[in-house]
């Protein structure tokens, strides 16, 4: 009778530990937290460093963000030791985000003790994972570092503004061009000069966009899109 009743016990209890533990994966899985002001959900996930518990779905790595210092989630680069991308906010439904091209950003500020801070500096298309594209509503910015030479010749371009402001550059052979459109093969053949390395970053457009204002649309950010893997991938 005992044994009897240990069966029964356990064979109603079955359904309702299955229930729950199917509960605590979907919401392993399906949960929603806040990083700063953004809410971060499916398909983007991140690990709580006090609990160690992630929250998303950990089978779509491209997806993973982190929250630094609990104030802003942070888009990796997929480029190694490079910097990546701050999201100010996340759009589910349109599939896009408003970032920061964190590399870009720090061009613009004084940080004498990284010594990594100067380190080649790269297109913001080539940091991007997989799933993430430029999203064509951008416009695009191009910095060009240029020989002594080549600069001379710069100058005497109407449409290009010194970058005086920028670090890790000559900043009298380095110059901006603003109102670039969107190019979706990304080679911006049409806008290269002769001599000069060019660097393209996206920004938002902002009706008639100046050169000169280029540090205020590297603060401003600029959209991404992305895209899910096919199933089973």
């Amino acid at each position: 009778m005992h044994v009897r009743f240990q069966i029964l016990v356990w064979a109603w209890c079955l359904p309702l530990m299955l229930a729950v533990t199917a509960a605590e994966e979907q919401q392993g899985e399906g949960c929603s937290a806040k990083c700063g002001a953004v809410t971060i959900s499916n398909p983007f996930w991140f690990t709580d460093l006090e609990t160690g518990r992630s929250c998303g779905s950990p089978r779509l790595p491209d997806f993973q963000l982190t929250c630094l210092n609990n104030s802003y989630p942070l888009l990796p680069s997929s480029v190694p030791y490079k910097h990546g991308f701050a999201i100010l906010n996340i759009s589910y439904g349109e599939r896009s985000l408003h970032v920061i091209d964190l590399g870009k950003l720090q061009l613009l500020h004084d940080e004498p003790n990284n010594f990594n801070s100067c380190l080649p500096i790269w297109n913001t298309s080539a940091k991007l994972g997989r799933p993430f594209k430029i999203s064509p509503v951008n416009q695009e910015l191009i910095l060009y570092n240029c020989t002594e030479k080549a600069a001379a010749a710069a100058r005497r371009e109407k449409e290009l503004v010194q970058a005086k402001a920028m670090r890790c550059v000559n900043t009298s052979n380095a110059f901006v061009r603003a109102g670039v459109p969107y190019d979706p093969t990304g080679s911006y053949s049409g806008y290269a000069l002769e001599d000069c390395a060019p660097i393209v970053l996206p920004v938002l457009p902002s009706g008639e966009t100046n050169a000169s204002h280029y540090e205020r649309l590297i603060q401003s950010g600029f959209l991404l899109k992305w895209e899910l893997p096919p199933p089973g991938k």
